[in-house]
């Protein structure tokens, strides 16, 4: 560990910090991945930033955990979704019995299935696709992560205020 004279502790070699990890896309450079939870429509509803060597179905019951909880219109709050959808890399029984722990029922594609089951990614696709309208986000500048995560917070709060002024 190498400290800076900003007091931020760095690791010798590896100044991007712990959310990034050898890309096995791209030569093994560092690099970072994004994991995003959204609603049926697209609207975000948890984001997390890990090393690009982190699977997504690792990442998915982090991912639920860390949704708000969800306030209807009178009530105690939801504080998990009633079901998830995922495809094929989700499926994991460790994954489907940690849903049905939190009381969702997982609806995750089987792998070895033919395709067309309609548990596809495509509504997270296009999520990710409106986040990659933001300069900032498409490329990741920032060394910090935390700085990183502000930008992707706040990317997903904009798309959030596009749901809401639309009637």
């Amino acid at each position: 560990m190498v400290e800076s004279s900003s007091g931020w502790q760095f690791r010798s070699g590896c100044l991007w910090g712990p959310q990034t990890g050898p890309n096995p896309t791209d030569r093994a450079k560092l690099g970072s991945q994004r994991h995003l939870f959204c609603d049926g429509q697209g609207v975000p509803l948890a984001i997390q930033l890990t090393g690009a060597n982190r699977n997504d179905s690792q990442q998915a019951l982090a991912l639920v955990d860390a949704i708000p909880s969800l306030q209807g219109e009178r009530g105690r709050p939801r504080y998990h979704p009633d079901c998830v959808l995922g495809d094929r890399g989700y499926d994991a029984e460790s994954i489907r019995q940690g849903l049905r722990a939190r009381h969702i029922v997982p609806w995750l594609a089987k792998r070895n299935t033919e395709h067309g089951s309609g548990l596809g990614r495509w509504v997270v696709e296009r999520t990710f696709a409106w986040l990659n309208q933001f300069r900032r986000l498409r490329i990741r500048y920032e060394k910090r992560a935390d700085m990183h995560e502000a930008f992707l917070t706040l990317g997903c709060i904009l798309i959030c205020w596009k749901f809401l002024a639309t009637p």
